[in-house]
Parts: C-alpha cells; structure tokens; sequence
C-alpha cells in the first residue's frame, strides 16, 4: 500500500484503516456479505460498460468479444447479487489466493525498501501471507466469518504501518 506524501494524510488513513479493521472483525457475516454484494455489484457495472463500449469495436471480432465479455460479466455479477451467499464461497478462495498474492507482494516490497517501516512493511506480508494460506487450508469450512475477519487484521495491520511509515526523505 502507497504510503501517503504528508504526516496529515498518512494518520487520517490510519485511523479510517484501523475503524475498517475493528468493523470488520466485530461484524465479519456483515463485512464478508458487503465485500461478496459489492464485488458483484462491480461486475454488473463492468457487464454495462462492455455493453456501451460494443458499439467502438473496429471489426465483428471485436463486438463479438466484448459482448460475450459484457454476458459473462452480467451474468456473474447478476449471480453474485441474488445468491450473495453462495457467491462468498467462491469468493472465500479467491480471497485466499489474494491475499496470498498481497503478502508475497508486501514481501517483495519489503526486500526492495530500506526506511524505518521496512520491518513493519515485512510483518504485514508475513502475516498476509499466512492469513491467506490459513483460507486455503481450511475453506470450505471457514467461508461464513473468514473474509471479514481476515480482512480486518489485514486492515489493521496496514494501519499501524501508516501510523508509522514517512515516505523517503521524510522523517517518520
């Protein structure tokens, strides 16, 4: 996560980052089911956009690639919103497999850093890591309460980084 450029911006994200974290660990069946609403709310919008683009496509190709693009995100985002809870499943996985990918990335940025936050920058894609790795282990069984609860710590976590992050030349 960009660190932001001034002292200001950096603690008013940490605070909005550690009020998400502790809402989403206190009401995780709420956050697990915002998160799976509005990932397919994102899909429908993206379905739309396919479809008012089609028109721009330069040859029959093209029209029939996105408005088989523009169905399958319809039809996805469409099947998110009405079986919201079937839909956190799935999302459950890919929310392992994400934040997986995040730590991996943390840890990569953590190598690459050198600054007072680089030990803090490693402790969250650590604990991203495992996080994720904990989802993959357990899921089906953890889809109810994981993705709220999970992506509280990680918030949490990438709040106390803010708190104590300055960007370079910058003294914490």
């Amino acid at each position: 996560m960009a660190v932001p450029p001034t002292r200001t911006l950096r603690l008013i994200t940490g605070v909005l980052l550690l009020l998400a974290g502790f809402a989403s660990i206190v009401f995780p069946f709420l956050s697990a089911a915002a998160v799976t609403v509005t990932f397919g709310a994102v899909a429908v919008v993206a379905g739309v956009t396919q479809l008012l683009r089609l028109g721009g496509a330069p040859d029959l190709k093209g029209k029939i690639f996105r408005g088989l693009t523009a169905l399958l995100y319809l039809l996805g985002g469409l099947f998110v919103l009405f079986f919201p809870l079937d839909s956190t499943f799935s999302l459950t996985l890919f929310v392992g497999a994400l934040l997986v990918v995040e730590g991996v990335t943390e840890l990569a940025a953590a190598a690459a850093a050198s600054g007072p936050a680089r030990n803090l920058v490693l402790l969250d894609g650590v604990i991203t890591c495992l996080l994720g790795g904990m989802v993959l282990v357990e899921w089906p069984s953890d889809t109810l309460w994981v993705i709220g609860t999970f992506f509280g710590v990680a918030l949490l976590f990438s709040s106390f980084r803010m708190f104590a992050s300055a960007p370079e030349g910058e003294a914490a």
